[in-house]
């Protein structure tokens, strides 16, 4: 195997799973899901049919990742976080065909006990707090916090929140790279 998994998971055939993968305690990955290189899935994890993790993706403990969810690479996934699939949920009602989809972007982290309802994208590097309830679409580099999550700023990718000047212009306290605000956007600059 060019992954690891601990003997207490179970990997369903039928999924794809990258080099140096490793998955741990008690988690389970479903037939039909497809995790990239270099993941780590942590203690009690569950990555559902259809599931795409790109590479990278650090998913922690106790996390439920649901069918209809993308997560592109270096993603992490915060403690005990959850996606949900689908709109308004009953017991009784099968809504399979109504799973609606869930995309986030490229270095984004969410933290833990966050809540990812379904047909929502998160851009790339965005940051979503502890506990937030995302209820939107996120931009890119956007914090979001509280219930319902709010937007309260701006992070860069290395994961320091970004004061821009009268200018429009913000620079990373550990990288030094350097982000334009435009019309409500971030991009970075250099």
């Amino acid at each position: 195997m060019a992954f690891f998994a601990h003997p207490s998971s179970y990997i369903d055939e039928g999924c794809q799973i990258g080099e140096g993968t490793m998955i741990w305690h008690f988690s389970h990955i479903m037939a039909g899901a497809v995790i990239g290189e270099g993941c780590n899935i942590g203690q009690n994890v569950v990555v559902s049919p259809s599931v795409i993790l790109g590479n990278n993706v650090k998913v922690q403990n106790n996390v439920s990742i649901y069918t209809g969810v993308i997560c592109e690479d270096n993603v992490f996934l915060g403690p005990s976080c959850v996606f949900t699939n689908v709109v308004n949920p009953r017991s009784a009602v099968n809504r399979k065909n109504q799973y609606a989809s869930t995309r986030v972007g490229r270095g984004a982290s969410i933290g833990a006990n966050a809540t990812i309802v379904c047909g929502h994208d998160i851009g790339q590097f965005a940051f979503i707090g502890a506990g937030a309830v995302v209820t939107r679409d996120v931009p890119a580099y956007a914090l979001i916090v509280g219930n319902p999550g709010r937007q309260i700023g701006w992070m860069s990718e290395f994961g320091h929140r970004l004061k821009f000047d009268r200018e429009g212009m913000a620079v990373c306290e550990e990288s030094g790279q350097v982000y334009r605000l435009i019309d409500g956007y971030v991009e970075r600059f250099s």
